[in-house]
């Protein structure tokens, strides 16, 4: 439960980092809300971008799912978030070295090291959250735990396991 509790924490803010970095700057004083969700995939352009068309939506969906991996302690759903932050952080990059010559200098802003290290920490989260485990039911007969029918067993009790009837 203590690590439920301690990844929740890191998650809650690597999410928050996430959803704060399309409104620092990312790129020569271009705020993460400038560039368009199609930017990260056909090149950047000097074009603004309404905010549920710019990276901010992928990042808000992220801190979403993350909010979701908290209320079901899935670390999946939790490593898929910190996937979908890093996967626009490391697109952006990609875009961003295509630039010409001329405009690409080493003029990276806050935002997207805001972007990274939220990645950083929903994946960090993802390690330390435990997660659920199978629920187990005591067994009267042999004085110990058996899991519910349908579950997961991770010691392979065979006496458990359903069987179809003999002819």
């Amino acid at each position: 439960m203590l690590r439920n509790i301690l990844g929740s924490i890191i998650a809650l803010a690597g999410a928050t980092a996430a959803v704060l970095s399309p409104f620092r700057a990312w790129y020569d004083g271009r705020h993460g809300t400038d560039f368009r969700i199609e930017n990260l995939f056909s090149g950047l352009t000097p074009a603004h971008a309404v905010l549920l068309g710019s990276v901010f939506l992928p990042l808000a969906f992220a801190a979403l799912l993350t909010l979701a991996a908290i209320l079901f302690r899935s670390r999946t759903v939790m490593t898929v978030s910190g996937l979908l932050v890093l996967a626009t952080a490391v697109l952006w990059l990609v875009q961003r070295s295509r630039l010409p010559a001329g405009l690409n200098t080493n003029s990276v802003g806050p935002g997207l090291v805001y972007a990274l290290i939220g990645a950083a920490l929903l994946l960090l989260a993802a390690v330390v959250m435990r997660g659920r485990r199978p629920h187990r039911v005591p067994d009267a007969t042999h004085g110990h735990d058996h899991p519910l029918p349908g579950s997961y067993d991770p010691y392979g009790d065979t006496q458990t396991m359903w069987r179809p009837p003999e002819e």
